[in-house]
């Protein structure tokens, strides 16, 4: 079964476009979780687009945040960029496709991107409070 994770406000940084950016990567991952049980070509097709979007989001995404660090002084941006790097690697040449089923990949990405929002709500929330959206 697919990991579906609502979006809790418990997740939420305070700062709406990186919420926003955060809820569409949630999105992205639920739109891929209706992709992983049909094997037809097309479904196939459809995932991987989706998985491409999500990638995509993430480049976006990650420059967003280390834009916002950056502006707030942030000690530990060094630290977000391994991770915005990690996720890079992940995507490019590890959770792919070609080394995952469609289901496993899905759950990966999910709990992932889980993790990354949740900590960096808690990692960052203090420097970015305040901060122009």
């Amino acid at each position: 079964m697919p990991n579906r994770v609502p979006w809790n406000q418990g997740y939420e940084t305070g700062n709406e476009t990186l919420d926003q950016q955060h809820r569409d990567i949630l999105a992205q991952c639920h739109a891929m979780a209706d992709h992983v049980v049909d094997t037809s070509p097309e479904s196939d097709l459809k995932f991987q687009e989706i998985f491409d979007a999500l990638t995509a989001l993430a480049r976006e995404h990650f420059a967003s945040e280390a834009d916002l660090l950056a502006r707030c002084g942030c000690p530990t941006l060094d630290e977000h960029k391994d991770e915005s790097d990690e996720f890079d690697y992940l995507a490019a040449d590890i959770a792919t496709t070609e080394n995952f089923d469609k289901l496993e990949l899905q759950r990966f990405l999910s709990l992932w991107w889980v993790g990354h929002i949740v900590g960096f709500g808690k990692r960052y929330r203090a420097c970015i409070d305040g901060s122009p959206a």
